[in-house]
């Protein structure tokens, strides 16, 4: 996967792909899928969601360009890989999840690997985490329509958002950072197919 997917491709982090080498991808999936873990494609997980590609979740987290303090706020936990991955390379990892059994199921396999700096929690990500911001970091894994006001103003001076966005038509990765003036430079990153962010996301 190191080889093949991730660096053939681009990838160039050694921290990202040092990370990805330790996280035991084939404790997020399926009992059914594990043979498939490490291939280069996503991977159903229940309930209508999926576990991205180890590329698409690389790229991501270079993207994000995380330091070893760095706060991370991530929405849409999951199956937990990604958010293991962060947890690899960030201080502490807040990971908001819609769906009460994903919810469940990721915190007992990141439990599980002993990630004790992980914080979760079961509910719409739309408002993010208040209480625990600004963030260093805000990953999304699910795509809004557009990003949501709440979660761009819990974005640190410096800090970096990473998220796809758009319809079922056309989706785009994108990542903001936010200025030392408090503006937020934008740049697209590439094409990709993420499930929809749901609850106040597909109300906005």
């Amino acid at each position: 996967m190191i080889a093949r997917q991730l660096r053939a491709r681009g990838i160039h982090d050694e921290r990202v792909l040092a990370a990805m080498a330790r996280v035991p991808r084939e404790s997020f999936v399926e009992v059914a899928r594990v043979k498939e873990a490490y291939s280069d494609h996503p991977l159903p997980i229940g309930c209508s969601q999926t576990i991205s590609q180890p590329f698409v979740v690389a790229l991501m987290t270079e993207a994000l360009a995380l330091r070893p303090g760095d706060r991370v706020l991530e929405i849409g936990t999951g199956s937990g890989y990604q958010t293991a991955v962060l947890a690899e390379l960030a201080e502490r990892v807040f990971s908001l999840e819609i769906v009460p059994e994903l919810a469940e199921r990721s915190m007992r396999a990141l439990r599980a690997l002993g990630y004790g700096n992980v914080e979760t929690r079961t509910g719409d990500g739309f408002g993010g985490w208040p209480e625990a911001a600004p963030f260093d970091a805000i990953v999304l894994t699910a795509a809004p329509g557009r990003l949501p006001a709440p979660l761009l103003e819990q974005l640190a001076v410096g800090g970096r958002l990473v998220a796809p966005v758009g319809g079922d038509d056309h989706q785009e990765l994108v990542r903001l950072v936010r200025n030392a003036d408090g503006s937020l430079g934008e740049e697209q990153l590439l094409p990709v197919r993420f499930v929809p962010m749901t609850g106040r996301a597909r109300e906005s």
